[in-house]
This record gives structure tokens, C-alpha cells and sequence, in this order.
């Protein structure tokens, strides 16, 4: 594992360790930061992922020709919209559990089991991400600066979601856990290569669940977003990104 990914993996971690520490985020109507960095994450799904989904469908179409995937079509975005479906059932799961626990004791209260659901399918997600540092530092070290930047930002807002949902629980387990996912994501992309076709589905996975947790976290009504925010994270990362390019 070299310098440049244990670093990004390391500064990661550190988000999931300190964001209880950043209260300006935690209110609602929910602080502009946070509608500022859902607007630079939609941004990079659809400046980053959704080109990258197009070339990793070649690359599988091309290997993929045995069997099943021989008749199936658009694999890349069939896998896709499996991951964005699989975190939408957990996210409805997560809801419902608190919704039925509320209507029986009267007040909402953290849920260990559904905690753990919510907790397990994340630490797959952050060690999928880890792993994907290790791509990233092919791009050299703008190329990672600017994930890491998008991705610390990014799981500010998932944070918020799962300290919304799970209180304290969260940050006593939670955020150790999926700190520690990191890391084990990039140390198992450093020791684990796996063949480009395997990378991509996981890759086409990760972006239909990542697609979902942007979305999820900054649609709806209760988080009272604030468009202007979330419209200047958007546009200021296309200029940012416009102004690397030159």
C-alpha cells in the first residue's frame, strides 16, 4: 500500500471519526454546509460516475460473454441499479423499524438490529470506496486529492443521516466501524487485484448505492435543504473541475 492511499484512507477515517464533533450541521433546518456538499456530490455522480459507467460497460461486454451474461444486456447498469435498490430496501427497513417502534412505546428510540443492518451495509459501502482508492491513485495525487475532497463531503452528509436515524448509538459504534471499513478496503486493493471485469461491476454497485445516498439524504422535505447551497456546490465544483481540465 503506498503513501498516497494510506493517507486518503487515513483522512477519510478521520471524518467518520470527527463529524459528532461538528455541530453547525446537526440542526434543522439543516445547515447550508451540508446542502453545499450534496450539490458537489451530485455533481461528481454525474460528471464522474455516470462516464465511467459507460466505459466499464465496454470492458464487461466484452469479457463477460459466458453463460447468463452472454443474454444479458447492460450488465453494468443492471448491477447499478441493483446496489441503488439494496440500500433503498435497508433505508426502508431502518424507517419502518423506527416508525413501528415509535407508534408502540411513544417516543422514537434507536434500534439495535436495525442499527446493525444499517451499519453492516455501510461498512460494505465505505470498504468498497477504500478499495477504490487504489484506482484512484493512478490518476497521481490531484486525481485522489479531488475524490478524497468529494468523498469527505460525501459521507458528511451520509453521517448526518445515520446520526439522524441512530442517535448516540452511532456515535459510540458506528462511526469506528466504518472508519475501520476504510481501511480494510484499501488494504485489501493494495494485496487483492481482482480482473477488470469483477472491478467494474463492483465499481457499477457502489455507484447505483452512491447515486441513492446522495439523493436520499438532500430530497427530502424534512431535511428543509437549501436550494441555493446545494445549486452552488454543483456549479462550483463544474468550474473547479473545468478549471483542472485546462
Amino acid at each position: 500500500m503506498d503513501w498516497l492511499v494510506i493517507g486518503a484512507s487515513v483522512l477519510l477515517a478521520v471524518v467518520h471519526l470527527t463529524v459528532g464533533r461538528i455541530h453547525f450541521i446537526e440542526h434543522i433546518p439543516r445547515s447550508r454546509f451540508l446542502s453545499i456538499a450534496g450539490g458537489i456530490s451530485v455533481a461528481y455522480v454525474f460528471l464522474h460516475i455516470l462516464p465511467e459507467l459507460e466505459e466499464h460497460q465496454e470492458t464487461v461486454a466484452q469479457e463477460l460473454t459466458a453463460g447468463i451474461f452472454n443474454y444479458l444486456a447492460h450488465h453494468v447498469y443492471v448491477t447499478a441499479l441493483l446496489g441503488l435498490i439494496i440500500f433503498y430496501s435497508v433505508e426502508k427497513y431502518v424507517k419502518k423499524s423506527h416508525k413501528a417502534n415509535k407508534e408502540a412505546s411513544g417516543e422514537s428510540s434507536p434500534l439495535i438490529e436495525a442499527f446493525w443492518n444499517h451499519v453492516a451495509l455501510f461498512f460494505f459501502y465505505n470498504a468498497l470506496i477504500g478499495y477504490l482508492l487504489v484506482y484512484q491513485s493512478d490518476d497521481g495525487w490531484l486525481g485522489m486529492l479531488l475524490f478524497v475532497i468529494v468523498m469527505a463531503l460525501h459521507f458528511l452528509v451520509t453521517d448526518f443521516g445515520l446520526r439522524f436515524h441512530h442517535e448516540e448509538t452511532y456515535d459510540k459504534y458506528g462511526r469506528w466501524v466504518l472508519s475501520v471499513a476504510i481501511i480494510i478496503g484499501a488494504a485489501a486493493g493494495s494485496f487483492a487485484i481482482i480482473p477488470e471485469e469483477v472491478f467494474a461491476l463492483v465499481f457499477a454497485f457502489l455507484s447505483g448505492a452512491i447515486i441513492l445516498n446522495v439523493l436520499k439524504e438532500e430530497l427530502p422535505d424534512e431535511r428543509e435543504s437549501s436550494l441555493g447551497a446545494f445549486v452552488s456546490g454543483a456549479a462550483g465544483y463544474i468550474v473547479l473541475l473545468q478549471l483542472l481540465l485546462l
